[in-house]
């Protein structure tokens, strides 16, 4: 059996085998095979939470999806997201002629053969993201999503030795490989502290002799990090939402209104010219955004109407009425839940694809309108100011 990217520990009567693999790598897959069958251990950890081990076995799950419900519990762009980071793998994976995290797949064969106890040990992917979401701030916000869709869609081929590089990376830190050297805070959430909640899950396992299948990247951390303890529910916690946006979001619209009642009685004409210029442009941005995801004319309607209204409302926005509407003029079908882990291959499938395509309009609608708001409410200041 060879030993490459194979480390082994023995620590308080227990040994660990830790196997480095590349996420969409044929070779790596082989080897757990290999190392799992040879061992025979009481366990085996692999890098995966519940919610993504779910999504592996349950592969026809999307069939059922409700984009309703998608939309109603105001997950349009997360669910975006994951699956442009799935199209990111998967790309990689179908150069090569192979599953994506098909090591993973065969951990959880392997374990079942061998009579092994399957853990899952990685971190729940929400809650990462959550930790990670919090600590760039806006700025690193937008930096963040620009390039994770520029590394998603980006049509460059992948070389074998490409491939070995990504072996020091997981499939999260591939995309986001070059982000973290311009946030080096995104580094602890996303690396440091799953090396800790990956060690720990690995020596809970319970038996003498316990295999972890690992991306590469967690390798050298874990190492460090098995020798101590770690506290899973302080590495659980989802820091606390900030109030300043909750009081941002209440004020703007209040002052708004209040600027554009205060210019009305003292300049009717212009209080007329304030109000037109919110509902244009408010909903003009937030209609163009529907315009560029090719949405339904009744949503792009929608977004124009909805726009200046849920502006004044943080608890709503224009992107959920637009997507309902598109989601029931042009009901995804079974077919395009079918052909959804083809279609996030490309841009172009994520325009052409229904299920998508709400998503995608979901959010430019909201785009919009926050674009529009910030126009239009910089045009009732102005005209505030001029009346005075």
């Amino acid at each position: 059996m060879v030993e490459e990217n194979i480390t082994r520990i023995e620590q308080n009567g227990k040994e660990f085998i830790l196997i480095g693999t590349a996420h969409v790598s044929k070779n790596s897959a082989e080897q757990v095979k290999e190392v799992i069958e040879a061992e025979q251990p009481d366990a085996v950890c692999i890098e995966l939470d519940k919610q993504r081990y779910q999504s592996i076995m349950d592969g026809n799950k999307w069939k059922e999806m409700d984009i309703f419900k998608v939309i109603k519990e105001k997950k349009a762009s997360l669910l975006l997201m994951n699956l442009a980071i799935s199209s990111f793998q998967k790309r990689m994976a179908k150069q090569f002629g192979i599953e994506a995290g098909q090591e993973m797949i065969q951990g959880i064969e392997s374990a079942k053969e061998s009579g092994a106890k399957l853990v899952l040990a990685d971190r729940n992917i929400q809650i990462t993201f959550a930790r990670i979401w919090s600590g760039v701030g806006f700025k690193g916000k937008m930096m963040l999503l620009t390039q994770v869709v520029a590394g998603i869609f980006s049509k460059d081929s992948i070389s074998e030795e490409d491939l070995e590089k990504m072996k020091c990376q997981d499939s999260i830190n591939a995309v986001l490989s070059e982000f973290t050297q311009s946030f080096p805070k995104l580094k602890k959430p996303l690396i440091d502290e799953r090396d800790q909640y990956l060690a720990q899950k690995i020596k809970d396992a319970p038996g003498k002799k316990i295999v972890a299948v690992l991306g590469a990247a967690h390798i050298p951390g874990i190492k460090e990090e098995i020798k101590k303890e770690h506290d899973l529910k302080a590495l659980n916690q989802i820091p606390p939402k900030s109030k300043i946006p909750k009081i941002i979001g209440w004020t703007i619209p209040m002052l708004i209104i209040a600027l554009i009642a205060y210019t009305f009685i003292a300049n009717p004409a212009a209080g007329q010219q304030q109000i037109v210029s919110w509902l244009l442009w408010n909903g003009g941005f937030s209609a163009l955004g529907v315009a560029i995801g090719l949405g339904h004319p009744l949503a792009i309607i929608t977004a124009f109407v909805a726009a200046p209204i849920t502006s004044l409302n943080p608890l709503i926005a224009a992107g959920w009425f637009a997507g309902f509407v598109q989601a029931f003029v042009k009901r995804p079908q079974v077919s395009d839940f079918e052909s959804l882990t083809e279609d996030v291959f490309s841009v172009k499938g994520f325009w052409r694809n229904k299920v998508t395509r709400v998503l995608l309009i979901v959010v430019l609608a909201n785009l919009g309108s926050t674009l529009g708001t910030i126009i239009a409410g910089t045009d009732v200041i102005r005209l505030f100011i001029e009346n005075l």
